[in-house]
């Protein structure tokens, strides 16, 4: 099939969408953190954008979607970019070139390992950072993302996930929860006042990622056509919902939060995420109310119940977000828009199916994450002194301050 010049400009613009998505996570997770983490928060997403970039095109895009064995992991026959060129992919991608679906899918790989930092920010070493991000996408993003796109067992077992319910939200998700058991609670969590320093930085970056997710997810069709624009649609309207339910549900607790609607959105587009090419717009409403419920809530019983400290709630939206996302696909796909039947629809095995893939993604990602991060923590460690969490990470880490003369 000969190369489309409108499909294939969708992709790149796509692609630019979602890598302009991991400059606004940088932003979204800097203002929550506290003005001493600042800089290091934010350091750790553009760090990671160079990191995964250039191990992607070395290894990462061909253990992902190289010649499947075992349908476990992709072989190496796409090393170093080897037989990615400028001709279109006869398995991928048929309308536009290769090398257009590599850089797309490598936005995704950048946006997963970055997402999983606003679970540890405030006291992680960043030479260690650095090592787990590169073992992480290597031995959990990698084998993962060939299970369901690849040509792995997930995805012929029937698996439904669109840009990435399973591959990126439970995957960071629950692999921010290991690092967050392994870490162990900043000094003085619950005893101090740990308040954003930057409320509107957030509100940017929560703008950044709405705008950046319409690639992410309608770009996710790999073509210009119906099922992108179905996507596109889709993805507003559970942002929307979410911020709106969520902006209510504080409302009732207390007062309207802008912090609080701002986490909401970013609830929704996660949600919504794995089900945008397999459900009918309308659809995104229930996903989306019922996406803030689970994340509201979850945060409150992980914090204040469990008392584990996920800085930024990594795993109460995206895991839990993804997890509700990946069972709302198999309750409202619709056979008119991704061709498969949802629970709605009479299919109860879809439902059955997404259970499933949700306990092996989260399972293994939860595993080999405590594997590399024990290893880790036992070899060069994994947290900073207590002096240098307590002078913050911006000085200790980095020699740097976000706002000058100013160490708290």
């Amino acid at each position: 099939m000969p190369i489309s010049a409108g499909d294939t400009a969708w992709i790149l613009v796509s692609s630019a969408l979602v890598l302009l998505m991991t400059p606004g996570l940088a932003l979204f997770y800097g203002g929550m953190a506290r003005r001493k983490n600042l800089l290091s928060t934010i350091m750790m997403s553009f760090a990671i954008m160079g990191l995964v970039g250039v191990i992607w095109a070395l290894w990462g895009y061909s253990l992902s979607f190289g010649t499947d064995k075992g349908s476990f992991i992709g072989g190496l026959n796409f090393f170093g970019l080897m037989n990615v060129g400028m001709e279109a992919s006869d398995t991928y991608a048929t309308t536009i070139p290769h090398l257009a679906f590599m850089a797309f899918q490598g936005m995704f790989a950048v946006i997963t390992v970055a997402l999983i930092t606003g679970a540890v920010v405030e006291r992680i070493k960043f030479s260690s950072l650095m090592i787990f991000s590169a073992l992480w996408v290597t031995f959990v993003y990698a084998p993962v993302c060939h299970w369901v796109w690849g040509g792995g067992w997930l995805g012929s077992y029937g698996a439904l996930d669109f840009a990435g319910g399973a591959v990126v939200h439970i995957n960071a998700g629950v692999s921010a929860l290991a690092l967050v058991l392994l870490l162990g609670k900043r000094r003085g969590f619950r005893s101090e006042v740990m308040e954003p320093n930057n409320i509107p930085l957030v509100a940017l970056g929560a703008g950044l990622l709405w705008f950046g997710w319409f690639g992410f997810n309608a770009g996710s069709s790999l073509m210009a056509d119906g099922l992108a624009a179905n996507a596109f649609v889709a993805t507003n309207l559970a942002a929307a919902t979410a911020g709106l339910t969520w902006m209510i549900i504080s409302w009732i607790h207390h007062r309207p939060s802008l912090l609080g609607t701002l986490t909401g959105a970013v609830a929704g587009l996660v949600a919504i995420t794995p089900a945008a090419g397999f459900v009918a717009p309308i659809a995104a409403i229930p996903i989306g109310f019922g996406v803030s419920i689970i994340c509201y809530y979850s945060i409150i019983l992980i914090k204040e119940k469990l008392h584990f400290d996920d800085s930024l709630d990594v795993f109460a939206v995206h895991g839990m977000g993804g997890i509700w996302g990946s069972l709302a696909t198999g309750i409202f796909a619709t056979s008119s828009v991704g061709g498969v039947s949802g629970l709605i629809e009479g299919n109860l095995s879809q439902v059955g199916i997404q259970i499933v893939s949700i306990l092996a993604v989260a399972a293994f990602a939860f595993t080999v994450t405590w594997v590399l991060g024990k290893i880790l923590a036992v070899t060069i460690g994994l947290r900073v002194g207590a002096t240098e969490e307590m002078v913050g990470l911006d000085l200790s880490q980095h020699g740097e301050r976000a706002y000058g003369g100013l160490l708290r």
